[in-house]
This record gives structure tokens, C-alpha cells and sequence, in this order.
């Protein structure tokens, strides 16, 4: 296994996340709990690893690309995917469904049928041309936690419910529906496999004409556990191998845009020019400084571009750009962004131009349950895990879970932190690593009066 020693690895190569106490200096490989809880039955169970990472390269197989995995949510790749889930989690004694969000579920029943049930999944669907982990991980270790649990004949207290979200990669519809957060609208947007949500909705089972119908109530979950490859190198980089997720950050986005007066490249003055592109990349250049100088861990990104009127011999007299702003703290966002509304107001004025931003996008932070944390934290110390507290820059399922009931998040390492890639990768040894982490926070869960 390739975890190093993390006896002096510096803060600054966690780009300025604090390490909690770890617990581990290299892996050694699982070991059998000593604490008080362990007499009892299934806390020391344990996945299959090989049987994970075998279903884990199967499913990569369900794909339209030669390299990494192209699985569009909707597509024929996707039908045939979910159709092979069910017979495994149909082999494994699970009921299985399809909500009207065309999320797939399995459900092992508990011994106790007045507890909600506790969640644990993810998603399939990929980017176009994108990875073989991202999601699917996830979805292969909550297969895997049902599986064993099954083999073992083990009857937790609560129901477990397994699920596979819909259209993650195309906005999050299945768990939004799940939430109650999908708009009408957004059932006429085209899909990248062509499909609009509510033809694809229908296509893998569910049915979106009524959106409240396809709401959960809160208190109809216990709790979800979600496991994912981090997406980032952060654990990669410090050989670690657990992420214990705080929370998945919140995102706002705005369209800035940059009035100032097309002319004649050729024939009008350098010192007499409105140039809205200047003034444009002066505020894309405070963006960047602001976000990095102003203390905390919030990222902003400008990723798009527009001079109108385009033409290489006349001075722009519009530029527009996106302007995103993350953070756990939704206030932070706030804050970031007023800053840098008042620093480009400035440097517009001193380009004779005009600066105006309009918001477009919001997504709320969702913290994650500290019961859920510091059980995740503590599984993994069992198992003799290195651990770290992270935050998700990347959003995920459980933010809409977050809405109905107590989340918990576990990372493991991303390669290189590559992600949306074929060139994406978890060893395989991290995947059962997480999966195990996964089994024995659920089976510490169903102990909790939630």
C-alpha cells in the first residue's frame, strides 16, 4: 500500500486544512476492534474487497467509450447498468424500486418496522467522457455494505436503504426531486443524452408530472451516508486514507458584465480608450487576489468569457464573465463577494466603464452531522485508518439529503486528483478501505436512537 508516514508533512501541503489527530502513521491493514462494542453482532464485520473492486470494474463495462466511462444519465448505459444492479441487490434479499425521481432503490428490511430506514448510496451516471470512481465508488460500496450484511444474516434495527440517484452529473435531479427542490422548468432541459428530464425520468421508471408526489417528508430517513473519491489530491498528496467530510460547500454564481465604448483599434488612442476588456481582466485579476489573500478556505473562479463585438480590430465595448464564489458559509460567499463588487466598481470607474453583476445560480452549503463525523472518525480510527477532517469542494447528493435528514460524507484518495477523467483512479486497496469505513459507521448508526 502507498500510504506514507505523516510524521512531518507540513499544514501548507494541505493547502491550509488542519489536520486532526490522525491515527494511523502507515496502513496496516484492518484489525479487529478491541473497544466494548465489539461483542456485538456485526461490528467487526467486514466487505468483501475483492468481490467490491470485481463489481466495481463491471460496472465500468456499462459504457459507450473505449477509455474510462461515458454513462450518460438516461442513456441505453444506463438502463443496462441499473438493470444489473437489481439483480444483485435482488440476490442479496433487497425489495427492489424505482421512485417517481427515477432513483433506484433497495431496501433490507430492519428488525424493528416502526425506525426510518438509514440511507447509503450514490450515483453511476458519468460525464461524457469521464471516469471509472467518481460515483461509483460510492454506489459499489453501498452495494457491498448491503451484500455483506445479507451473507451475514445480520438483522440491524433499522430498514437499509440502498440507492442510486438519477441524473447526478445533469444537476442532482433524483435526490432534488427526493428534496423537493426540482422546478418545473427543469423538466424541459435537454440532457447530454439528449433526453429532456422528464422523457429520461420516465425512461429508467419514475415520473416527475407531479414534483410534490415525488417529495420524501422529513423524518422518513434516520440518516445517509454517502462514500466518494475526494476529487481533489489532498489525501492523495498526504497519505491519508479517509476524508471525514465536514460539509459540502455552498456555490453562487453571477454573470458580471463590463460596459465601456467599442471604437477603432487602429485610429483611436491608447490614453482616450474605454476598453471593457481591460477593465475586465483588471477585476478577473482581483477575483483571483481577493479570494487568496482574504483568510479562510473559499475558492472563486471566473471560467467564462464574452467581448462583444468580438472583432479583433475594435476595442470592446462589452465584456461579460462568470464569477463563482464556494464556501461551508454561505455568509463567507457573501462577504467575498461584496469585496470584490466594491474593488470592480473601483477599477471600472478608473477605466471610464461601468461594472454590474447579476446573480444566476445558488446552492446552499450543507454541513454534515457531528454525530455522523465523529462516528466516521472513530470507524476509521478501528480499523486503523488515518483520517482527516475536509471540506467538499465538489457538490454531492447528500446536499439535497441534507434538507431531510443527518448526512455524513467519507472521502477516499483520488490519484493525482484527477476527477472527470479516464485517467481517474482509487487503488483498489482504498476503495475496501472506505467501503469497510462505510459498513461499520452504518452498522455504529443502527445502535443510535436517531
Amino acid at each position: 500500500m502507498r500510504r506514507r508516514e505523516l510524521a512531518g508533512i507540513g499544514l501548507a501541503a494541505l493547502g491550509g486544512w488542519a489536520l486532526r489527530p490522525v491515527v494511523a502513521a502507515a496502513r496496516r491493514g484492518p484489525t479487529t476492534p478491541t473497544d466494548a462494542t465489539s461483542d456485538r453482532r456485526g461490528r467487526d464485520l467486514l466487505v468483501d474487497g475483492q468481490r467490491l473492486n470485481d463489481r466495481l470494474r463491471h460496472l465500468a463495462s456499462f459504457s459507450s467509450a473505449e477509455s474510462g466511462t461515458t454513462r450518460l444519465a438516461y442513456s441505453d448505459e444506463d438502463l443496462a447498468a441499473r438493470a444489473w444492479l437489481t439483480d444483485r441487490l435482488e440476490e442479496a434479499g433487497a425489495t427492489v424500486s424505482v421512485d417517481r425521481g427515477a432513483n433506484l432503490l433497495g431496501r433490507l428490511a430492519g428488525s424493528d418496522p416502526s425506525r426510518p430506514p438509514l440511507l447509503i448510496g450514490s450515483h453511476i451516471d458519468s460525464v461524457p467522457a469521464g471516469g471509472s470512481y467518481d460515483g461509483q465508488v460510492g454506489t459499489m460500496a453501498a452495494l457491498e455494505a448491503v451484500t455483506a450484511i445479507a451473507d451475514a444474516g445480520l438483522a440491524t434495527r433499522h430498514p437499509i436503504e440502498f440507492v442510486v440517484w438519477a441524473n447526478e452529473e445533469g444537476g442532482k435531479t433524483g435526490s432534488r426531486a427526493f428534496a423537493g427542490e426540482v422546478w418545473a422548468f427543469e423538466l424541459d432541459i435537454v440532457t447530454a443524452s439528449g433526453y429532456r428530464i422528464d422523457e429520461g425520468t420516465r425512461r429508467l421508471g419514475g415520473d416527475l408530472s407531479d414534483l410534490a408526489a415525488a417529495r420524501r417528508d422529513s423524518g422518513t430517513i434516520a440518516a445517509y451516508l454517502e462514500l466518494h473519491v475526494e476529487q481533489g489530491f489532498v489525501l492523495d498528496r498526504a497519505g491519508i486514507d479517509i476524508g471525514v467530510v465536514e460539509g459540502i460547500v455552498g456555490i453562487k454564481r453571477w454573470t458580471a458584465t463590463v460596459d465601456g465604448f467599442a471604437n477603432h483599434a487602429g485610429t483611436t488612442p491608447m490614453d482616450q480608450r474605454q476598453d471593457a476588456m481591460v477593465a475586465a481582466a483588471r477585476i478577473i485579476d482581483i477575483v483571483h487576489r481577493i479570494a487568496r489573500e482574504t483568510p479562510g478556505r473559499q475558492v472563486a473562479t471566473v471560467g467564462r468569457l464574452a467581448a462583444e463585438p468580438g472583432a479583433p480590430n475594435v476595442i470592446p465595448g462589452r465584456v461579460t464573465f462568470s464569477l463563482e464564489i464556494r464556501d461551508l458559509e454561505m455568509s463567507k460567499i457573501d462577504d467575498v463577494f461584496e469585496e470584490i463588487r466594491r474593488a470592480a466598481e473601483r477599477v471600472a470607474g478608473e477605466a471610464e466603464t461601468r461594472v454590474g453583476f447579476e446573480q444566476f445560480y445558488e446552492s446552499r452549503a450543507a454541513p454534515t452531522d457531528p454525530r455522523l463525523r465523529d462516528l466516521i472518525e472513530g470507524e476509521a480510527a478501528r480499523l486503523d485508518h488515518a483520517s482527516l477532517r475536509m471540506p467538499s469542494g465538489a457538490g454531492h447528493d447528500a446536499q439535497s439529503v441534507a434538507l431531510l435528514a443527518p448526512v455524513g460524507m467519507i472521502f477516499v484518495p483520488s490519484r493525482d486528483g484527477i476527477s472527470h477523467s479516464p485517467l481517474e483512479f482509487t487503488e483498489p486497496e482504498d476503495v475496501t478501505a472506505g467501503a469497510n469505513v462505510l459498513l461499520r459507521t452504518l452498522l455504529a448508526l443502527d445502535e443510535l436512537d436517531l
